[in-house]
């Protein structure tokens, strides 16, 4: 007769310490756990619920402008320094973890419209109404000083005078060389006082200007007169070409894939486009109610942050139609530019009140140091909420955002106007011959051609 024994080590079940938790084996057998799925289902329900119960997004604000914040740089190589332009001239670096201003870098007579930083992160340079470019040393032993009480001054290492001016600046990814828009374009060497090339896309003025992240010499611009260009600078002409009905305000290259690009847009809404192939966009991305200003893309290339004149912030994933949050607050204007930070935790808005917003870009997350424990409960909340999104309650919870009044009303009024429009244009096709009337599809009803350049 044989007899089958349970043998267990006394390894496996003696605790190292008295405060570990006492080591407990399941069987997974799906007979043994028939409520299985509707206890999951209770803690994706209960996770979407304290997702918006521990949703506290705002940090804090950065106040010390004295006017409307008109632009910002990121320091590549210094995660906690920030740059901030006001219209009044005044050019602040930030540190962001005590939120208070290291250094000022005073000397432009008007409004500063542009700043970058060179990839090293030692250079930061400057333009503004003012017809001026300045570089500046940005002072590396001020950004290790634990002491942020005094605001220490610096003076620009060069200064060049264009004759017309400046609506924006940005810096090659590798390389010396920086461009400046305004009623032409101007690629700088950091060692040279005038430039070494210039194009004259037209008779409006450039208002964006963007290097490509993985070709150097590469750009894409936005101009009043409503086209998006994009440049080889080893050419002397443009490349290709795409006019919309609307001017674009910002444009933003993706980090993680190079060939793409998005336009922030006059008409509320942002345009993907992939560089090779421009005759239609990507992915339109709505919500916002008013024109967008400004537009930057997280480290990762999976999401970007866009500040609008409606006075909120969204953050929507590079390929989704719609947000998956805003931000506001009662006090927060017309936001006229966004950041996001270097390791893709937290986004820095800056609006027409002369302040800095600091948030973070998952409104719920946990700051601070994270236990192992508590992480795997984190992931573990966030897969029973992906597994089960799809359910009627779950993403009723997860959707819902509070929005401010008028942003609500100007929705609503926005949806009537777009389903009057659409009854109008059945109607019209319905009454006509099979044929006559070809409805344009979302992404490329926006856009009256797009040509490459001879």
């Amino acid at each position: 007769m044989r007899i089958k024994t349970i043998s267990r080590s006394v390894d496996e079940f003696t605790r190292e310490r008295s405060q570990d938790l006492q080591r407990v084996f399941h069987n997974f057998d799906p007979s043994l756990r028939p409520m299985e799925k509707a206890v999951e289902y209770q803690r994706a329900l209960t996770a979407a619920k304290l997702e918006k119960i521990f949703a506290r997004p705002f940090v804090g604000a950065m106040d010390g402008h004295r006017d409307g914040i008109s632009c910002m740089a990121k320091n590549p190589n210094y995660l906690k320094g920030i740059f901030s332009a006001s219209m009044d001239g005044d050019i602040r670096l930030w540190d962001i973890a005590t939120r208070r201003t290291v250094c000022q870098f005073p000397g432009h007579q008007g409004a500063v419209r542009g700043l970058t930083v060179s990839t090293d992160g030692n250079v930061l340079v400057s333009c503004g109404i003012d017809s001026t470019v300045r570089l500046w040393n940005v002072p590396r032993p001020s950004l290790e000083d634990s002491d942020l009480s005094s605001e220490k001054s610096a003076e620009p290492s060069a200064v060049y005078v264009c004759k017309n001016a400046l609506l924006a600046v940005d810096h090659q990814f590798e390389g010396e060389l920086f461009a400046t828009s305004g009623a032409q374009i101007d690629i700088w060497n950091h060692n040279r006082s005038q430039p070494v090339h210039s194009f004259k896309p037209g008779n409006d003025s450039v208002i964006s200007v963007r290097f490509n992240p993985g070709e150097p010499d590469i750009l894409a611009v936005s101009s009043n007169d409503r086209r998006m260009i994009i440049y080889d600078i080893r050419m002397s002409s443009a490349a290709r070409e795409i006019r919309m009905q609307t001017k674009t305000n910002s444009i933003a290259w993706n980090p993680m894939e190079p060939m793409n690009f998005t336009g922030a847009n006059e008409d509320g809404n942002c345009y993907s486009f992939d560089g090779r192939k421009n005759e239609e966009a990507k992915c339109v991305h709505k919500d916002h109610v008013s024109a967008v200003m400004d537009i930057d893309f997280s480290p990762t290339g999976r999401e970007f942050v866009t500040g609008s004149y409606d006075r909120s912030v969204r953050i929507f994933p590079y390929n989704g139609g719609h947000s998956r949050e805003i931000y506001h607050t009662k006090r927060m204007q017309r936001v006229f530019c966004v950041k996001y930070s270097s390791d893709a935790t937290y986004v820095i808005s800056g609006s027409d009140d002369t302040n800095l917003r600091l948030w973070k870009a998952k409104a719920s997350e946990q700051l601070g140091v994270i236990l192992p424990r508590e992480q795997k409960k984190h992931e573990y909340n966030e897969a029973v909420k992906n597994r089960y999104k799809h359910l009627p309650e779950i993403k009723r919870i997860v959707r819902h955002r509070h929005l401010p009044k008028p942003i609500y009303k100007a929705i609503a009024e926005s949806r009537a106007v777009n389903n009057a429009k659409k009854r109008k244009d059945d109607r019209r096709k319905a009454s006509s011959a099979p044929g006559t009337i070809v409805t344009k599809p979302l992404r490329t009803r926006r856009i009256i051609n797009e040509r490459e350049v001879e």
